[in-house]
């Protein structure tokens, strides 16, 4: 039986990526070559097939491809600081018009459609087919280089916004699975939802990080974090269960809750959790899906079938045109096509639906045939889209709107180091303000570093120079005007986490400092940063 299972798994794993390699030369999803590997060994062979011992696999993979999705694609401080603001309005828009039209084909609300499912499953569902894929839209925009101009970053934003209501609405029905569906059970479930939430939150920002890092210091054990991180998934995956929450829900909001760990941690877990998903639970986890295959969708009534292909489509797609227009967005149809992406999760959640008997697998197998057609088909319809755009005005990136998910997917390893330039010159602090402010000012900076024979003076700000009258800025020097209380950083800081601290004192230059000798090395600005950062992301997607 063990070896039946190790044959299983190995050949899964082996042939996925060597099909993932082979498809990619034809712009293939790797998520479509894991479940063609599933298709083949599985209903066309008969050489594999789903096993107990497989199932636990499954399910681990399952828990790290939420969490990962949660570290990497999902941040709350973006979400809190857009939830007030007309994207929130879009995205909500872009969201409730598909999953009203999915719950009208699904449920027989309005009409049965022979399908059996009660309103919770439907729900959910009808959730999977609303949902979008930030990655999709990420790697699109980014091949066309639209992804550091307003349209790429407005649509980025919506989509991180409607995949978090999504995910949580499909976790909220899933969770619910088994309950009567009443308002006290209901409230009852956003009470657990959120009280996990906040106790998952305050253990990952306040608790773990600190944690580790003593640990790493007192302990001295190699991969201490990566331990440490792993367990506490599984951890936090066995509290959700416990609360009422499904696993996969509990993985995703642990991810979300460690998206700002230190660019130090980071780099020594990432790696490894990357790896270890990327190689062995995410292929097979995909491939398990091609195992439940089928043509057993057939047996569904036509009707259904037409419905439950056309309905949520349209849906989705007049949702979105509904809610850039309520936004007064002139970016619609790429918008529209934009949230229309599907990707790996959507196959995740019908696999956990199909384990939970949520759904049966005639259902399942004709939804993971409507994924597999927005996979090849979305990809060149949002490029159609966004080229019909013509982009007018700079090509600058304003960073109050550029998205923290992006941020950390292109500087991830990257350090100070990377990008410092210490050759430019600086202002030293004889120069006279009028001198300055003539002849130093640059676009999109409010603070400057100042020297003093070549070594670090301090810093000033153009908010300050309101405080002195122009008449005495031709007499005042640079240094009677600074403030010499600075943030400084090293050459082995990682870029993230300094643009994050810069973000939080609201700063668009920092020193760069050796941190053994004091010698003052450059500076750099959150526009080299956000300039590196787009030239990574092109590189990478």
């Amino acid at each position: 039986m063990m070896e039946e299972a190790l044959l299983s798994i190995g050949l899964m794993i082996v042939l996925a990526k060597v099909a993932e390699g082979l498809l990619r030369r034809f712009r293939v999803s790797s998520i479509v070559a894991y479940a063609g590997t599933g298709v083949i060994l599985g209903p066309v062979l008969g050489i594999v097939e789903a096993t107990a011992e497989l199932e636990i696999l499954l399910s681990i993979g399952v828990f790290l491809f939420f969490f990962l999705i949660g570290l990497d694609e999902i941040d709350v401080s973006s979400f809190m600081s857009v939830i007030r603001g007309r994207f929130f309005i879009a995205a909500a828009i872009a969201i409730l018009v598909p999953l009203f039209a999915g719950i009208a084909v699904t449920s027989d609300f309005y009409f049965d459609f022979g399908l059996g499912l009660d309103f919770t499953d439907a729900l959910a569902v009808a959730g999977v087919l609303a949902l979008s894929s930030l990655g999709v839209v990420a790697k699109v925009l980014s091949d066309e280089g639209r992804l550091r101009e307003p349209l790429g970053l407005q649509i980025f934003a919506i989509v991180i916004i409607a995949e978090l209501i999504a995910l949580l609405v499909v976790g909220f029905t899933i969770g619910e699975r088994g309950h009567d569906l009443s308002v006290a059970n209901i409230l009852t479930l956003l009470g657990q939802m959120v009280g996990f939430t906040i106790v998952a939150w305050l253990l990952s920002t306040k608790v773990i990080p600190r944690l580790i890092v003593i640990l790493q210091r007192v302990l001295q054990v190699p991969h201490l974090s990566f331990g440490l991180l792993l367990g506490g998934l599984f951890l936090m995956v066995v509290a959700a269960e416990k609360m009422g929450v499904h696993g996969s829900i509990g993985a995703l909001l642990f991810g979300v809750a460690l998206s700002n760990l230190p660019g130090r941690i980071r780099q020594d877990v990432m790696p490894g959790i990357r790896s270890t998903a990327d190689g062995l639970f995410v292929p097979l986890f995909f491939a398990s899906a091609g195992l439940h295959l089928s043509l057993a969708f057939t047996s569904l009534p036509p009707l259904a079938i037409a419905a439950i292909v056309i309905v949520p489509l349209v849906g989705k797609f007049l949702g979105a045109i509904i809610g850039a227009y309520v936004i007064r967005m002139g970016i619609s149809f790429p918008l529209a096509t934009g949230l229309m992406a599907k990707g790996a999760a959507e196959i995740a959640l019908l696999l956990i639906m199909l384990n939970h008997h949520l759904i049966g697998k005639e259902l399942f197998s004709l939804l993971i045939l409507i994924m597999f057609g927005y996979f090849l088909i979305m990809p060149p319809l949002i490029t159609f889209a966004i080229n019909r755009v013509r982009y007018s005005g700079s090509d600058e990136v304003v960073p109050g709107i550029i998205p923290a998910p992006l941020i950390r997917f292109a500087l991830d390893d990257m350090r100070i180091k990377d990008i410092l330039d210490a050759t430019p010159n600086y202002p030293n602090t004889d120069l006279t303000v009028r001198n300055f402010v003539d002849n130093w000012i640059v676009p999109h900076q409010e603070d400057y570093v100042v020297t003093h024979r070549g070594e670090l003076a301090g810093m000033v700000s153009l908010s300050m120079l309101r405080y002195l009258p122009k008449s005495d800025w031709a007499s005042t020097p640079l240094g009677n005007v600074l403030s010499q209380r600075m943030l400084e950083a090293s050459p082995e800081d990682f870029l993230e986490d300094v643009l994050q601290r810069m973000k939080e004192n609201s700063l668009t230059v920092i020193p760069v400092v050796n941190s053994e000798t004091g010698e003052f090395m450059g500076t750099v600005t959150t526009r080299d940063i956000l300039d590196i950062m787009m030239i990574e992301v092109r590189g990478e997607l």
